[in-house]
């Protein structure tokens, strides 16, 4: 009898062992599912990722204090594209393929080496970022959401460098592209575990503090709603094509130039034979100074003159002028062109008149005057200044606006898959088509959600 209530008791023991086993797993699954529909919370040590995001900063710090203590020319080689700098850590060993290249375009960005440091490898926890896309990718963000980290598989590392030397000339030749900015590629090997590889690029939504909507667009009808989150929560939703039925991009006089862009930047993607690439878009209310610097006149004139307008951008002797084309020579010359005004307002006031009395004559030089703020606050409408942040100003509100996802090859594979989805929905736009009809889809569906 003792010993069946001494069976009794350890029944009960175990079966309260298993219901309190039984809660922790639903209590942890909940949470997971909590994370899963905020969509962005902080690795912190009892995360999954955490011992990997230590190794990646630790990796990144002494990758970066590398290219520091080596600082590269403003030219590179060809010698620098096939570069892989070896580091060996502790726990594991940190591969840096083309260091010198992406420093170079880190650097025309207007980023110094010491910032990038500072914000790969504070030591605030990483941010792992759950969307609601089909990619089998991981993805953080650093704690200031500068800087996406996202991993890759070998197939599409090996296919951005080797494609890396025409997207920096790209990137060259249109300081305003729309394409991502890679900014590094790397990969960690850890003993008796696969290699990952995992590149770092900029986010399009940055600085992201008053950003109300977010949309990934692909340019096609199927498989492209997403629930929205419900209204006043903080779940952070990436929004599709079908969401932003009904809504434009509102730019008014800047429009022509959006357009042409989308349309440079899908032609290059068509080039190397990709499809299935994102045109990432989120938008916010401009606050009453932030409107008045938008519509200054002389800026826009500078940005139509080089950006939209081929007749009037200088042709050089045996190149070909493309709108959308930065030349260096004019845009220094355009610079000091319009310092020289600034400089000659600056004179203006000093013998007695007025800001005041600048802006209610309204000549031709008064708008000369809001350059440099016009300049702080709107640095992508200006054609001769490099691209930090995928922003462009509306009369009303700030677009944030980037091209990603660039590394789908229409390979036989994607070949058969868009057969198959013809067969499956007869007569509906979808994803998987040849570069060319992909292309010329996304630029249409630009210009239909344009005024």
């Amino acid at each position: 009898m003792e010993m069946s209530a001494a069976a009794g008791g350890l029944g009960m023991m175990s079966g309260q062992h298993q219901r309190s086993r039984t809660v922790k797993r639903r209590r942890w699954g909940g949470m997971r599912q909590q994370w899963k529909l905020l969509g962005l919370f902080e690795i912190d040590q009892q995360h999954e990722f955490y011992s990997l995001t230590c190794m990646m900063k630790e990796g990144l710090a002494a990758a970066i204090q590398n290219t520091i203590n080596n600082t590269p020319t403003n030219e590179v080689s060809d010698d620098d594209f096939r570069l892989v700098v070896t580091q060996i850590h502790k726990d594991f060993t940190m591969e840096t393929f083309a260091g010198p290249v992406f420093a170079s375009l880190r650097n025309s960005l207007g980023m110094t080496e010491q910032e990038y440091q500072q914000s790969l490898c504070s030591e605030n926890c990483y941010l792992q970022f759950i969307s609601n896309s089909k990619s089998k990718a991981d993805f953080f963000l650093t704690n200031d959401k500068r800087f996406f980290l996202k991993t890759q598989n070998k197939r599409e590392i090996k296919f951005l460098l080797a494609n890396l030397k025409i997207y920096m000339e790209h990137l060259r030749t249109f300081p305003h592209s729309l394409l991502v900015k890679f900014l590094g590629v790397h990969r960690i090997k850890i003993p008796h575990r696969r290699k990952k590889y995992f590149i770092v690029m900029q986010s399009v939504f940055y600085p992201d503090d008053r950003i109300n909507a977010r949309y990934d667009i692909k340019g096609c009808e199927v498989s492209r709603w997403t629930e929205p989150a419900p209204e006043g929560s903080q779940i952070i939703v990436v929004l599709k094509d079908l969401n932003f039925e009904g809504q434009y991009i509102t730019l008014d006089r800047q429009r022509p130039w959006l357009l042409r862009q989308v349309e440079i930047d899908t032609r290059f993607l068509r080039r190397l034979n990709v499809l299935d690439y994102s045109l990432l878009l989120a938008h916010q209310p401009l606050h009453h100074d932030e409107r008045h610097q938008s519509l200054s006149f002389a800026s826009l004139i500078m940005r139509t003159k080089k950006s939209v307008n081929p007749a009037s951008s200088p042709v050089h002797v045996g190149k070909a002028a493309v709108p959308g084309e930065v030349p260096e020579d004019d845009s220094i010359l355009l610079l000091s062109e319009m310092d020289g005004r600034c400089l000659k307002q600056s004179q203006v006031s000093s013998s007695g008149s007025t800001p005041q009395m600048r802006q209610k004559h309204g000549g031709p030089d008064s708008d000369a005057t809001e350059l440099p703020d016009f300049r702080a606050q709107n640095r992508r409408l200006l054609p001769n200044l490099k691209n930090p942040l995928h922003v462009i100003d509306g009369p009303e509100q700030r677009y944030f606006i980037g091209i990603i996802d660039i590394f789908t090859v229409y390979s036989f594979k994607k070949r058969l898959e868009h057969w198959w989805k013809r067969l499956r929905h007869p007569g509906r736009s979808f994803s998987t088509v040849s570069p060319q009809t992909y292309c010329l889809r996304l630029c249409q569906w630009v210009q239909d959600h344009t005024k």
